[in-house]
């Protein structure tokens, strides 16, 4: 089944969106941005202005030069400052990491919230070239390291052979910070084929169907960045 295309207005609200969301923690992004724009326009039309060309031709090029560069730089500085501005207001929220895995393209698998506890400890679940990672976090490190061990187990019996890794998002001794938590488990090697990833999960339906439905951690919880990702992405 293919996925509808994005409609220039779909993708003038998902901007508008991200925007309003950045400027929460970051007032000045909005500055910034035209301020690189500026910038980058000049550059462009320097560097166009040197080229080969006369005239109107000359002054055509210069123009479209500028306006490339210029919204090419101004968005790649928006895609850093509204990504580092997400991760600060996620940050300390329940369940975080979940959407901060989002931002795993095509490859991965992210299943939120498949373990927790009482106190709102969670364990995230992904599925991908490094196998299955399994994330977790919360107010209670040991608490976490216990429930990511059951988790494991849990995984090792429907899963045999496929290599699994765990985790801890948090700031502190042994865990990775939210802002670094994708690049990390991107970087956990790749023991898995694409092909092999139908397998697996179809064997963790198995373990998925006997949890039923697990209730959500109380309070706010982060807001999907799949919208900041299909920016960056140019989609």
């Amino acid at each position: 089944m293919s996925t509808p295309a994005t409609t220039p207005s779909s993708r003038r609200g998902q901007i508008m969106q991200t925007y309003q969301m950045a400027k929460r923690s970051d007032p000045r992004i909005g500055l910034i941005v035209v301020g690189v724009f500026v910038l980058g326009a000049a550059l462009g039309f320097a560097l166009m202005w040197v080229l080969p060309g006369d005239g109107l031709i000359g002054w055509i090029m210069a123009v479209v030069g500028a306006l490339l560069i210029g919204a090419l730089c101004a968005l790649l500085v928006f895609g850093r400052r509204a990504q580092k501005a997400a991760y600060t207001q996620m940050e300390g929220q329940p369940a975080a990491g979940a959407g901060a895995l989002q931002m795993l393209r095509r490859g991965w698998k992210v299943d939120p919230v498949v373990g927790f506890t009482k106190q709102q400890d969670v364990v995230h679940r992904v599925v991908g070239p490094p196998g299955i990672v399994l994330v977790g976090e919360g107010s209670s490190p040991s608490r976490v390291k216990q429930l990511l061990a059951t988790e494991r187990k849990k995984h090792e019996r429907v899963a045999y052979g496929v290599p699994i890794h765990e985790v801890v998002c948090g700031r502190g001794e042994g865990e990775v910070p939210l802002p670094k938590l994708v690049k990390h488990v991107q970087k956990l090697g790749r023991n898995v084929k694409p092909a092999e990833m139908t397998d697996i999960l179809q064997r963790l339906k198995a373990l998925d169907a006997q949890r039923g439905k697990l209730p959500l951690p109380k309070g706010p919880m982060p807001t999907s960045m799949k919208g900041m990702r299909s920016q960056q992405r140019g989609r």
